[in-house]
């Protein structure tokens, strides 16, 4: 499939369906929506409860009748019914009327590197189920290259590594396209589990994912250098009472780190399989780190030990594949290779 830049120019929807955070730009008014990726559903009568922050406050804390539900994984929408009431509660019905109302409606959508054609089908199906007449699928890598500001259409290499909740993709960008690519299974949700995990193992915790989400934030912070550490709340794993648990930063950053190793082996796979002119530019260029979870603590710090490169993170990494979108479909960077971009 080619894409014109007119084609994208056309757009005046730019969605960015991400397994922790939905986004969306509308062209002329800017992003008007940036929630979590979650619905809360009453499954005896099918009415929705709440969406977005409500209903991520809700988990782990509701009744049988109601489910808390993401309907986006690893990028790729797997519930497309939920997925498409989520939409409507979240940019409100009225606009919701008036693009079903417009006949030439187009959106463009984010979708991961290599989306197989069921993920691609989803992503189609979710926002024509809202209204929008056309859908184009631009890769989210691509997006995210030009929501950092990296110069991804000169011939020059730059990588880039977009982390998610749930998976990480890296990949070196040249002339508009990914010259090499590489996606992980490591992402927040995974240091969250493995955080989970090592408390029930070594203090016999069973730990909230809120207050993980604040540990988290402790060590980015540097909550975490008093030599008390942080105190941590939870449930005893042998008496099922509450307990409290002071938690040593180095304890945390040692756990965090366990799981990047598999991040760091990707970037050097990627590294292996590009030219070595390209390799050359990125000694300087270096590593751009997007996503939501690009501030996870230590982990420019243990990128910048293992590559021995540059390593920074972008202005605003977590909005860094819907602004590259829209800057897209606004016609605010040169045309790239589109033929490349286009899923």
């Amino acid at each position: 499939m080619y894409l014109s830049p007119d084609q994208l120019r056309r757009c005046t929807v730019a969605v960015d369906l991400g397994a922790s955070r939905t986004r969306v730009h509308l062209k002329g008014a800017g992003l008007v929506v940036d929630e979590p990726s979650i619905v809360a559903v009453n499954v005896m009568s099918g009415a929705l409860i709440a969406v977005g922050t409500p209903a991520e406050r809700m988990s782990g804390r509701t009744p049988s009748h109601i489910r808390v539900v993401r309907p986006v994984s690893h990028g790729t929408v797997v519930d497309i019914v939920m997925a498409q009431r989520m939409l409507r509660a979240m940019v409100g019905e009225k606009t919701v009327r008036s693009w079903r109302l417009n006949p030439r409606l187009r959106t463009a959508v984010c979708v991961p590197h290599e989306a197989d054609p069921l993920a691609q089908r989803a992503a189609i199906e979710t926002l024509t189920g809202v209204g929008a007449r056309r859908v184009l699928l631009v890769d989210t890598l691509i997006a995210a290259g030009v929501g950092c500001g990296l110069p991804v259409e000169e011939p020059e290499a730059t990588l880039i590594v977009l982390c998610g909740a749930a998976a990480t993709q890296v990949a070196v960008l040249s002339m508009g396209s990914i010259v090499a690519a590489a996606k992980v299974p490591v992402g927040g949700e995974t240091i969250e589990q493995a955080i989970i995990q090592h408390l029930r193992n070594h203090h016999e915790l069973v730990l909230p994912s809120q207050s993980v989400r604040t540990l988290r934030l402790d060590v980015a912070t540097g909550g975490l250098n008093s030599p008390q550490g942080t105190v941590v709340h939870g449930r005893d794993v042998a008496t099922g009472l509450g307990r409290k648990v002071q938690i040593d930063p180095a304890e945390v950053r040692e756990v965090m780190a366990a799981p990047l190793t598999s991040l760091v082996d990707a970037i050097r796979s990627v590294l292996h399989r590009c030219p070595p002119d390209l390799v050359a530019d990125l000694a300087d260029s270096g590593v751009t780190l997007a996503g939501g979870s690009a501030l996870l603590p230590g982990l420019d710090e243990q990128l910048r030990q293992a590559t021995r490169m540059p390593v920074q993170i972008a202005e605003d990494p977590s909005t860094a594949a819907v602004n590259g979108l829209a800057a897209l479909i606004e016609g605010r960077v040169k045309p790239l290779n589109l033929d490349a971009m286009a899923l």
